[in-house]
């Protein structure tokens, strides 16, 4: 079980290489994550986009593209939709953003003719490593769906349980958040949070633990749960994954993390035939390295659980 994003990279490190397609990949952090993943044996990549800004981009860092595939598409769209089709068609393991709008890289992601739709409802993970702590933090959703319902909860769950396995944590602790950790009928998120604690424990639900609704200190904070006197729940500061009520709530609690607290961290779509590496155009060469060695093992799982 990988507890820091270091010891993912071992684990990413010690499977079956796989192969990455970017879409739009004249971008230096892009091209910089993908040789660091090629360096460490994780991944290989097919390049496509503007095949001049490519050369040029890795030329001023001094990356050699000799043992790189290069597709050469310089129209944006058509760039994105050829790297999607990469992967529908199996010569690629995983699809990656590059230079390219979320809007537009998420349209070929969900194309009818070449993308990688599979009829289960997409979702986004946020992989969190924090400087103290003793394990991964896995955020869902901070990204993708803004109100989500029940059953929109059920399959983020679903979706993210899949990735903490191929972390190797089999048996995750999900703490679906709100304010408090009681019901109160005229809140919504507590009356939601415990009825997916009630699927979960009549079998709907499966391959995790689900204990909610949780307030965020007693979710990650033991020592807060024993002073309110929560220590007979069946999260007690223990969680592993945290369902957020909605995006406001996610994506300001992601964003607090990242500029408050010593972090680092991994980001991708699931729900999708292949994993899809959905990072921000402003992210750092790490955190896109880490979300190519968390895709890699989702690859790896996919393919032995097919």
């Amino acid at each position: 079980m990988a507890k820091t994003f270091s010891e993912l990279l071992e684990m990413a490190k010690n499977i079956e290489k796989k192969k990455v397609s970017v879409a739009v990949a004249q971008d230096e952090e892009v091209l910089r994550a993908v040789k660091g993943a090629k360096d460490l044996g994780i991944a290989d990549s097919i390049l496509v986009g503007d095949a001049d800004k490519i050369n040029e981009i890795a030329a001023n860092f001094g990356m050699d593209l000799s043992d790189y595939e290069i597709v050469d598409v310089k129209d944006p769209i058509e760039a994105s939709l050829k790297a999607v089709s990469l992967v529908h068609d199996g010569e690629a393991d995983m699809y990656m953003k590059g230079l390219i709008d979320t809007k537009d890289f998420l349209r070929s992601v969900l194309n009818k003719e070449v993308g990688l739709r599979t009829g289960k409802p997409l979702s986004h993970v946020c992989v969190f490593d924090v400087e103290g702590a003793d394990k991964l933090m896995f955020l869902t959703d901070v990204a993708f769906v803004p109100y989500p319902t029940l059953e929109d909860k059920v399959n983020i769950i679903n979706n993210t349980v899949e990735i903490c396995k191929a972390c190797g944590i089999d048996n995750p602790k999900v703490a679906p958040l709100a304010a408090v950790e009681v019901v109160n009928p005229k809140m919504p998120e507590t009356v939601e949070a415990a009825e997916l604690t009630k699927m979960n424990e009549e079998g709907k639900i499966t391959g995790c633990i689900v204990d909610g609704s949780l307030s965020l200190d007693l979710a990650v904070c033991p020592e807060a749960a024993a002073h309110k006197g929560a220590t007979g729940r069946k999260i007690v500061g223990d969680a592993d994954i945290l369902l957020f009520p909605n995006i406001h709530a996610g994506n300001i609690t992601y964003k607090a993390m990242v500029h408050f607290a010593k972090v680092t961290n991994g980001n991708m779509i699931t729900g999708t035939a292949a994993p899809v590496i959905l990072t921000s155009r402003s992210d750092t060469y790490e955190v896109k390295m880490n979300s190519l060695a968390l895709a890699a093992l989702v690859a790896d799982s996919l393919t032995k659980n097919a």
